[in-house]
């Protein structure tokens, strides 16, 4: 199957990335590489990956001096020696089949670029209930105007080199606008398989909160365009250890 290069962006994860490297390095599919980008942590997420060099042989760490999500993932690209590549945020947990189905969803439906749904499995009902409602939303816009989640997110180096990689004057919502401009160029499609994460940022901002923030971002995004200009103000990098962990 296809290698693929798997660009983790870090912040301040020493608590979590160790558990996302250990879910790599047990996955069914290995031929892939991962390229560590991490925000100028101030904890011991780098000497903490470092530690998986063994288990994970391909694995590379970059740690910048600026701070920014799109400029790690762009960053983390650039670095990439595979012409396939996914985005993944450092709280995100994946089963050992994980890469073997979704490069398997990937080349049976002729995909350039691929969102990933969201599972809320060990969660509450209600959790089950809004995820159900959030993925029922990706799917359904995914045939006319793009969302997708970039904290699992596959695409190509030939795509996002050519629709330019992430939009860093973007702070919410940049992931929705890279899949928005890479669709109308390539062929974008939400794929049958999941991942789960640390609930923390649910579990701080409100799931009905941040739901409401989102959605009304999104619908905002489809009348006006994209927001270059802190348009809707949201706060990142501020979470800590969600009490109830994934």
């Amino acid at each position: 199957m296809t290698p693929v290069s798997i660009v983790i962006i870090t912040l301040n994860e020493e608590k979590r990335i160790g558990r996302l490297l250990d879910d790599l390095s047990k996955q069914t599919h290995s031929d892939f590489e991962v390229i560590l980008v991490d925000s100028n942590s101030e904890d011991k997420t780098c000497e903490i990956a470092k530690g998986f060099e063994k288990a994970l042989p391909a694995l590379t760490v970059h740690k910048m001096e600026k701070r920014g999500a799109s400029l790690g993932r762009n960053t983390g690209a650039n670095l990439a020696s595979n012409e396939r590549i996914l985005f993944i945020d450092a709280d995100v947990r994946l089963d050992p089949t994980f890469l073997t189905n979704a490069l398997h969803q990937l080349e049976q439906k002729k995909l350039d670029v691929a969102g990933v749904y969201m599972s809320a499995k060990q969660l509450s009902l209600g959790y089950k209930l809004g995820y159900g409602a959030f993925n029922a939303g990706l799917y359904m816009t995914s045939f006319f105007f793009p969302t997708s989640v970039g904290a699992c997110l596959f695409s190509t180096k030939r795509v996002h080199e050519e629709i330019g990689g992430f939009d860093e004057a973007i702070v919410l919502c940049e992931d929705c606008d890279y899949v928005r401009r890479a669709s109308q160029t390539w062929r974008y499609r939400m794929i049958p398989v999941s991942f789960w994460f640390d609930p923390r940022r649910l579990e701080q901002d409100g799931f009905l909160k941040m739901g409401l923030t989102y959605l009304k971002a999104n619908i905002r995004r489809f009348f006006f365009g994209e927001m270059r200009n802190n348009e809707m103000e949201y706060k990142f990098g501020h979470y800590t250890d969600a009490n109830n962990k994934c």
